[in-house]
């Protein structure tokens, strides 16, 4: 991708649509393009990393392992969503798999890279934090919502009396 493409792919991310135009052209510098192929593991749970993911084209899908060689899909990302954020502040290992439903495009932010944001630009860094904030939270009613359905799941396989809200 050249520059300018990246530039303007970043205004269609929500982690990145309060940038001014200049911030953005040089976080674009800092991005490194990856390519994957339809089935194409991006990561594995449990793998080290420092880097999450903006797709550019394509679509992945998070799965976390359940038991053997059961998985569970947790999400579904396309165009203009990020995953592995994660990584960039916990150092902890991955706590999902993504592999490519389709041939995609994505941009690496690595955490050295987030770091210079931060260091040199404390305006756009506040308004990548709190887009980011915004989507944890998103994403943490998301997962609440879906262990209870899971429980609920959990109680009708028992025989156990579940009776609706």
């Amino acid at each position: 991708m050249k520059l300018a493409e990246t530039t303007e792919f970043l205004k269609s991310v929500r982690l990145f649509k309060e940038f001014a135009d200049v911030d953005r052209a040089a976080l674009a510098q800092r991005l490194r393009e990856r390519s994957l192929r339809k089935g194409q593991v991006l990561m594995r749970e449990g793998d080290a990393g420092d880097e999450m993911y903006l797709v550019v084209n394509g679509s992945l899908i998070v799965s976390k392992a359940v038991t053997g060689r059961v998985e569970q899909v947790l999400a579904r990302f396309g165009r203009g969503d990020f995953t592995g954020e994660m990584s960039l502040f916990d150092r902890a290992p991955r706590s999902a798999t993504i592999q490519a439903d389709a041939d995609s495009v994505l941009l690496a932010l690595d955490a050295k890279n987030l770091k210079t944001l931060t260091d040199t630009n404390p305006r756009a860094a506040a308004a990548f934090f709190f887009a980011l904030v915004q989507v944890f939270i998103e994403r943490l009613r998301a997962s609440g919502d879906l262990v209870a359905e899971v429980t609920r799941w959990g109680l009708e396989a028992t025989g156990m009396d579940v009776e609706p809200r």
